[in-house]
């Protein structure tokens, strides 16, 4: 756990000591760091940071409503550890607070990736509504749209456990913070090497979402995922992570 300005955010880290570069993994709505897979969170020569936001998982109540909230506190908790050759990685919502620090990346930053995201995230009223009333309900209803063809019941379990862990309000917050976001004329400014990943199943970010980031953005790559859904990290971890190490790899200007 650390103290922030704005609140006190619990992060796992994985710190080898041929460590070279830092990836931070931003978790989307209701998730938290056991969102992320061991194959993101074990990557050679890379600390990896895997967070809680606010209000999420072990980090400290409230959550926020927008992502500029959100994404002051990744900025505070890079200033806060004095971390450096940070990679910044985002899924869903954490993809809108890692586009959203990347209009003005601090300067420790050096590199993008967007996983099953998009630079508009409108939700639905029916989800809106949905968490209003009841969250188990809504939970219950997000995970038929979140999976493509293979994922395993561990995975669908550890998910359905983690968004049930999060306080409704602070699942409201996030849809609200991500209905509210729209960076599509804004895209051009981010000049950060940047991989998307999309998922060619997914139905809450579909794969021209991550499409039109990658042809917006200067300096973007994309990779696609043929079969796995909007949970892609955790439904396909080591394909994820082969296009997330080679990525990081040219960041370091390996080949």
């Amino acid at each position: 756990m650390i103290q922030l300005p704005h609140t006190d955010l619990f992060y796992a880290p994985h710190l080898p000591p041929d460590a070279q570069q830092t990836l931070l993994l931003i978790h989307g709505a209701g998730g938290s760091h056991l969102t992320w897979p061991a194959e993101l969170r074990r990557l050679p020569q890379t600390a990896v940071y895997a967070l809680d936001l606010a209000g999420h998982g072990r980090s400290a109540l409230p959550g926020h409503n927008t992502i500029t909230d959100y994404a002051q506190d990744i900025v505070d908790f890079i200033e806060a550890l004095a971390l450096e050759n940070v990679v910044l990685l985002g899924h869903s919502m954490g993809g809108a607070i890692v586009q959203q620090i990347a209009l003005a990346p601090p300067p420790a930053v050096n590199g993008l990736i967007l996983v099953g995201t998009g630079a508009k995230l409108r939700v639905s009223p029916q989800i809106l509504a949905a968490v209003e009333e009841d969250l188990a309900t809504a939970v219950e209803f997000l995970n038929q749209f979140l999976w493509g063809q293979h994922p395993t019941e561990t995975a669908i379990e550890v998910n359905r456990r983690t968004m049930l862990d999060c306080p409704a309000e602070v699942m409201l917050g996030d849809f609200v913070a991500c209905n509210q976001f729209d960076l599509r004329e804004q895209l051009s400014a981010i000049t950060l090497p940047t991989l998307v990943i999309s998922s060619q199943l997914d139905q809450m970010t579909p794969a021209k979402f991550g499409g039109f980031l990658a042809d917006q953005l200067p300096q973007a790559q994309f990779a696609l995922i043929e079969d796995a859904g909007h949970m892609l990290m955790l439904e396909a971890p080591t394909a994820v992570a082969q296009f997330v190490e080679t990525f990081l790899r040219g960041i370091r200007g390996e080949n």
